[in-house]
């Protein structure tokens, strides 16, 4: 740089000449830029432009050398800016204490730390307003500090690395249980409208939802249930298309039907016998009737710890998928929170509890008399088989491969 602005090397010895491309009394500054990229390309072994060369000379005026290094490898401003750290240590301690606790605003949090700051380290170390509030506003991204209480607590009790990878070998070898409730309402008997859990148990192997069942509260017998319809086979119904049928799955159907002839008019579910099976601290799951059918078929449970979703998040993902790919499809939908749910939800046409469950067995519109859909829109493949049957064991029974308006006729 300074050869090319002067024209002589900064060790040149004195009386000195410059090189003829670079000698100022003869070549203009845009000449000497371009003499010094064609150099620098010979010697790196890849092009130099010319205009590198302006942008670093300038960059050279200004700065010196400093100019030339790289300014992705320089020194980064720390996030709390020109602030003193003890002003940082005390609003981050501040924030780990509100996780559990109730949301407040940031003036809250300003007074709080200005306080502390001044009976520690004098007046000199309180912080202004404003660039308090800018250092909140670096620190308190993602962390809903004085957002959602609820959405707190749920970031807060993620696992710091990545989830944990357990490896199966076959299916059955883990397979997870859990319940929710479901997101739309539903006619109970005696015309009484409510809302109903959904219990499901997948398999981590193949991720086959081997059994779901839907009921208005869950009971340890209905999580026994789910146990004997995953060993059982399912039985097709009247009005079930036949690409539903096991025979006209991937599974391997005439070994299976040698061992069981109940598979002849087996629906297109997998037959799996749990292992083992993690389970939370649902009451359902804890009874001594859940237990005592697991030592039936020879199963062991696996409690996972205390609100930590994550160590069954198979079952977790499936059962939140439920309410995109099929229970806002459902008229009555309520969507996840009150603040998600429309006016006069209840005034809606609503399915009454075994429609709903034919329904969700099935993976397409149950028929009846007062159950009917106003339109089922079946994407089937030009050969006559389901595409829930064609693909793997894992996708066989996804409600969003059915499109349809699920709302029940009323004439």
């Amino acid at each position: 740089m300074v050869e090319l602005r002067t024209g002589l090397l900064p060790d040149a010895p004195q009386g000195a000449l410059p090189r003829p491309e670079y000698d100022p009394a003869t070549r203009t500054l845009a000449e000497r830029e371009a003499s010094k990229a064609a150099e620098l390309s010979v010697e790196l072994g890849r092009p130099v432009s010319a205009h590198t060369m302006r942008w670093r000379r300038r960059r050279h005026q200004e700065r010196g050398i400093a100019g030339m290094v790289d300014g992705r490898h320089a020194p980064r401003r720390p996030v709390h800016g020109k602030l003193r750290p003890e002003v940082v240590d005390e609003l981050q301690q501040l924030m780990s204490q509100a996780t559990g606790g109730s949301t407040r605003t940031v003036s809250y949090y300003f007074e709080r730390v200005s306080e502390t700051v001044k009976d520690k380290y004098g007046q000199e170390a309180v912080p202004k307003r404003s660039a308090f509030y800018r250092l909140f506003q670096r620190l308190e991204r993602g962390r809903h500090i004085t957002g959602s209480a609820r959405t707190r607590r749920s970031l807060a009790n993620q696992p710091e690395g990545v989830f944990d990878q357990v490896t199966v070998c076959r299916p059955g070898e883990l397979m997870e249980i859990d319940s929710t409730p479901f997101d739309a309402l539903v006619r109970l008997d005696r015309g009484v409208i409510g809302r109903v859990e959904l219990t499901g148990l997948v398999d981590v192997a193949t991720r086959t939802v081997t059994a779901a069942v839907l009921r208005p509260t869950t009971k340890s017998v209905d999580a026994a249930l789910l146990l004997a319809r995953s060993v059982t086979p399912a039985p097709m119904r009247p009005g079930w298309t036949e690409a539903l049928r096991m025979e006209r799955s991937v599974l391997p159907y005439q070994r299976l039907l040698a061992l069981d002839e109940r598979l002849r008019h087996a629906a297109a579910v997998p037959l799996i016998i749990p292992e083992a099976i993690v389970v939370d601290g649902g009451k359902a799951f804890l009874s001594k009737n859940f237990h005592m059918a697991c030592d039936a078929f020879g199963t062991e449970v696996i409690h996972a710890p205390p609100r930590t979703p994550t160590h069954k998040p198979h079952i977790e993902r499936t059962l939140g998928s439920v309410s995109t790919m099929f229970a806002q499809f459902v008229s009555g939908y309520t969507g996840r929170s009150a603040e998600h749910r429309g006016r006069r939800v209840e005034d809606e046409p609503l399915w009454s509890l075994p429609q709903l469950q034919e329904c969700w067995r099935s993976g397409s519109p149950p028929s009846g008399r007062t159950g009917r859909m106003t339109a089922c829109e079946t994407r089937w493949p030009r050969d006559g088989r389901s595409r829930r049957t064609r693909s793997t064991p894992r996708s066989w029974r996804r409600p969003a491969t059915c499109r349809w308006r699920c709302r029940p006729r009323t004439t």
